[in-house]
């Protein structure tokens, strides 16, 4: 049977930028908005649901590696002698961690990554997020395992959303080399080599294989420069222009990658972007942490977004985001966990802002770089914002035709007792530990957000079988 309207009261929820009070809210029975009423009265609300807390929109996680979950945590110690490409030659830097990664995603399989993705996405739904941009590379069966359809892995992860009651974004992506000039990938990368043609094929086949499941929807993504030659990435590009799907790339994370590029192009990362490629509102650029005042100029003009992810930026020592530069340019972003050290947004904004103070010694840097005299407002509302170029969906706001996904927060946590109406979004920033949300609904159907055995047991037992086998 199709499902009925939903009413619901909240007497306090975030509403084009700020809180209104006393807000009737009404999801049509596609899981929409239908109606936002701000002062409504109670003859008008009869018959709603009370939501005990402030309501606020879900928030889009704009980059995930799912199975890098399975690491977190367990990179934190400084090995002996660790191989490292990195020109200053560190024994630990990104470069390091990248072959410690590896060697989770060389041997993980289709049910291990569900059950990863499974929990991973629960812990996603308790910090807040109601929609994960996956940015999928780990396509084929493991060295020694019975050959398998980039599918399998592709599907493992949908099935861990739908399990959930995580919205998804599964973003294919093309994986072509280990590095600019090489012909072909290392031995560590065999299972996410692919070509744009068998991409291209993937994403047919998931849409095939996806239609009619609720809030999962596709998109493309290019690993990056040093993973895919020109001419495919200008393929790729525009096999999804023609089929209006949001494409990501990593760029500019590194250094290193930056003196790469420019080696091998005589261009900068998003300068070569900039220059040869139709940059528009289906693109996220995700990290851009080392661009110039140009480069980020140009990213604004094109359209284009930024996927800032800055718990992970912290944790790789890849270096910080010219976020002040950019706010100003009014250029667009969301932001990302990327590889999961944290999984909640309010983690995400709060290091954000806190790694602005400490590069320009000054307070509420993003209170100057928006409309509020609120940084918690300012970094909130352009990371709603951002999330729907991430994915290409009207998601992020209590606003008719949105998704009608939302978070109720508990008023009655610690980090929330006493606090002014009109300071609660404040305090949930920052003031850590944030308060967890006291009810997650994703297009207007509360999910579970707490984990259960059959998430937690399946998934330590992976951990085991991955670190202990």
């Amino acid at each position: 049977m199709p499902r009925a309207e939903t009413r619901f009261f909240a007497p306090q929820a975030w509403v084009d930028g700020a809180w209104a009070h006393d807000v009737l809210l009404v999801v049509d029975a596609t899981g929409h908005w239908s109606a936002i009423t701000p002062g409504a009265t109670p003859a008008m609300c009869a018959g709603a649901q009370r939501l005990d807390g402030p309501v606020l929109p879900g928030v889009v996680n704009a980059h995930s590696h799912a199975f890098q979950r399975a690491i977190a945590g367990l990179t934190e110690q400084r090995r002996a002698s660790v191989p490292t490409a990195s020109a200053q030659g560190s024994t630990d830097d990104f470069w390091s961690w990248r072959e410690r990664m590896y060697a989770v995603a060389q041997r993980i399989t289709p049910d291990q990554l569900e059950h990863i993705a499974a929990m991973l996405y629960t812990e996603l739904l308790a910090g807040g997020y109601t929609q994960v941009c996956e940015f999928h590379y780990v396509h084929h069966a493991a060295a020694g395992a019975p050959a398998a359809s980039p599918l399998d892995m592709s599907l493992a992860l949908v099935r861990a959303a739908q399990r959930v009651g995580m919205g998804l974004t599964l973003l294919p992506t093309l994986y072509m080399r280990s590095g600019f000039g090489a012909s072909g990938v290392r031995a560590q990368q065999q299972r996410f080599a692919c070509s744009t043609a068998t991409l291209c094929r993937l994403v047919d086949d998931l849409q095939a294989h996806t239609a009619g499941l609720a809030q999962v929807n596709l998109g493309v993504a290019v690993h990056s420069l040093r993973a895919a030659d020109p001419a495919a990435v200008a393929e790729l590009a525009q096999f999804a222009q023609n089929r209006g799907l949001p494409v990501h790339i990593h760029i500019a994370e590194q250094t290193q990658e930056v003196a790469d590029c420019i080696a091998h192009t005589g261009q900068r990362p998003v300068e070569w972007l900039l220059a040869h490629l139709p940059l528009d509102a289906h693109w996220n650029l995700v990290h851009a942490t080392h661009t110039t005042a140009q480069e980020l100029s140009g990213v604004a003009r094109s359209g284009a977004s930024i996927v800032i992810c800055p718990s992970t930026e912290a944790n790789l020592g890849d270096g910080v985001f010219d976020f002040s530069g950019y706010a100003a340019l009014q250029g667009r972003w969301s932001v990302g966990s990327d590889s999961h050290v944290t999984r909640s947004w309010t983690e995400e904004l709060r290091l954000l802002e806190y790694g602005q103070r400490l590069v320009q010694r000054k307070r509420n840097v993003a209170a100057a770089c928006g409309p509020s005299l609120s940084s918690a407002a300012n970094l909130l509302e352009a990371a709603l914002g951002g999330g729907q170029a991430a994915t290409g969906q009207a998601l992020g706001a209590l606003r008719l035709g949105h998704r009608a996904d939302f978070l109720v927060i508990d008023p009655q946590v610690n980090a929330l007792l006493g606090v002014p109406v009109s300071q609660v979004l404040d305090a949930l920033v920052f003031s850590s530990p944030s308060a967890a949300p006291q009810a997650v609904f994703v297009a207007g159907q509360r999910v579970a957000h707490h984990t259960s055995p059959a998430v937690t047991q399946p998934f330590a037992q992976t951990m085991r079988a991955l670190w202990q086998g």
